[in-house]
């Protein structure tokens, strides 16, 4: 897997303060994509074993307080990327409590392999579906099309976020 960009800091992409990963690779290649460089799976820099400690790493340091991981791209749950993917969600599950994962993808649901299924079995927020350009909408929040969907699915976001 490669991936274009990470910030170990990062207030943009999800709620409160954040880890973010930038992946390589999206079939979907919407009109108006604000992130094209990112299309090719061999563009960028090679996910390693030391970017993926160090996000670990990150996430884990209490100097700052950091409430998750967000993936992007790309597309993280792109067919080249699902098995790097899943092994570093699956890290983040076990070595680091308490932190959420939002994942965004233009691929819908429905649309899902049991590979990718597996992806956001374990993750707690997903936002899916493709950009449409014709469907812009500056107003809404974690996404840029109002055909985009917002999953809330994850029991840790759920316990910490709702009120009751």
């Amino acid at each position: 897997m490669n991936y274009h960009q990470y910030y170990p800091i990062d207030v943009v992409n999800g709620p409160g303060t954040r880890v973010t990963l930038f992946v390589s690779g999206c079939e979907h290649q919407c009109r108006g994509c604000y992130n094209k460089t990112t299309w090719r799976v061999d563009s960028g820099h090679l996910f390693t074993q030391e970017l993926e400690d160090q996000i670990i790493a990150d996430l884990n340091d209490t100097r700052i307080k950091r409430k998750g991981l967000s993936l992007s791209g790309g597309d993280p749950l792109h067919p080249a990327n699902v098995v790097e993917v899943l092994k570093l969600v699956q890290r983040v599950r076990n070595e680091c409590p308490g932190k959420d994962i939002w994942l965004w993808s233009g691929y819908t649901l429905a649309e899902l392999t049991p590979e990718q299924k597996a992806v956001v079995d374990l993750i707690d927020v997903m936002v899916d579906g493709k950009y449409e350009q014709d469907k812009r909408d500056l107003n809404l929040e974690w996404r840029g099309s109002s055909n985009q969907m917002i999953h809330y699915f994850g029991v840790s976001f759920r316990q910490r976020e709702l009120p009751f």
